[in-house]
């Protein structure tokens, strides 16, 4: 993915409550997630499959947003501890066709999601 393929959410555009709530919800892959993608880096896929299943759970099940780490709110990043090693999710949302970065990040049927999961040194 090119860096600038993303949309990162800027004060003023959208709803981040309504964000925060379609980004938990398809982390958990509820149908109110709308569509989208996982994808690991190299590196975590290089752990083998038990290491990418304990990430997912713990993806699932994070709750940890603060105001520190989660300022407007949209639950797009995580970071955790994974056995031993710290790991990071990032939500990020795309247009129908994962090309460019969504114009209506709310509208599920114009925005998809990509949630990767990464190691801080893949960053």
């Amino acid at each position: 993915m090119a860096a600038t393929a993303y949309q990162t959410v800027e004060p003023g555009q959208a709803d981040y409550a309504l964000i925060g709530q379609q980004n938990d919800a398809f982390r958990k892959g509820l149908p109110e997630g709308g569509e989208g993608i996982i994808v690991q880096t190299t590196a975590i896929d290089d752990m083998g499959p038990s290491y990418v299943a304990a990430c997912l759970a713990q993806i699932v099940a994070y709750d940890d947003f603060t105001e520190d780490n989660d300022p407007h709110g949209t639950r797009e990043m995580g970071f955790m501890e994974i056995m031993g090693r710290k790991v990071w999710f990032k939500i990020d949302l795309y247009d129908e066709n994962y090309k460019y970065g969504t114009s209506a990040p709310t509208d599920l049927s114009k925005t998809r999601r990509v949630l990767t999961i990464l190691f801080p040194s893949d960053y």
